[in-house]
């Protein structure tokens, strides 16, 4: 098993990168896919039409997110992905720290962090 950990610039107010990771319909929006989310721990949430799935650990509003993500077969062991909130002087400096990435899955994961996931965030608010 393998960590990943990165920041990034989003250039928008931490409330609002905040809104668009919670938010079921802006969800959906920035990823141009069904997305199904609530705020709240425990809940089960899912992205890109399935394929992020995984349960809510917790929230602090506009400041963290943790979730367990599930890979389908090859672990049944939860990854815990946290995302970081902070203030930076172009809009928001986001941590991510993903923990229990599967060996034979951290390449895509890492490129799905930097080449899908971000990158939509960053168009969305370009």
């Amino acid at each position: 098993m393998k960590d990943f950990k990165a920041y990034f610039i989003i250039p928008a107010e931490p409330e609002m990168v905040y809104k668009a990771l919670t938010t079921q319909t802006t969800i959906a929006l920035w990823t141009g896919e069904e997305a199904q989310m609530i705020p709240e721990p425990g809940t089960e949430f899912s992205m890109w039409s399935g394929a992020i799935v995984g349960r809510n650990i917790s929230f602090v509003p506009n400041k963290q997110i943790e979730q367990e993500w599930l890979f389908g077969g090859a672990s049944d062991q939860p990854s815990i992905v946290r995302i970081r909130l902070h203030e930076h002087k172009r809009g928001t400096s986001l941590e991510i720290r993903q923990t229990n990435i599967p060996e034979e899955d951290y390449e895509n994961m890492s490129e799905g962090w930097h080449e899908t996931y971000i990158a939509s965030l960053r168009d969305f608010y370009s």
